[in-house]
């Protein structure tokens, strides 16, 4: 006895070669609390369109929101935005150019 192990789209169970597939990782959608993965051909999502150079954004006050706008509108932010962001500190709370062990 053989086991046959084929490989379909998540989106329209046509099947192909495993080396053909690619991998859709859907990290945030508002049906889903975790995010999910489907095995998809190239072409299957060719006609998606990119949303451009984007920023993700969380806003936390109590509860958090996650936020996706354009650059050109966090731009807007601040005329100076760009040097804001560099000496802006991690979310390790560490001052930039600091490294643990030095003594900066």
């Amino acid at each position: 006895m053989a086991f046959v192990q084929r490989m379909v789209s998540d989106l329209t169970g046509t099947e192909a070669p495993n080396d053909e597939f690619v991998t859709l990782v859907v990290r945030e959608h508002p049906k889903l609390d975790q995010a999910v993965q489907l095995d998809v051909l190239p072409d299957e999502i060719k006609g998606l369109k990119s949303a451009g150079e984007i920023v993700v954004l969380e806003v936390k006050n109590g509860e958090t929101k996650n936020l996706v706008v354009t650059l050109a509108e966090f731009n807007k932010l601040h005329k100076d935005i760009d040097q804001i962001l560099d000496k802006a500190p991690g979310l390790r709370g560490r001052r930039p150019g600091y490294s643990p062990g030095s003594r900066a």
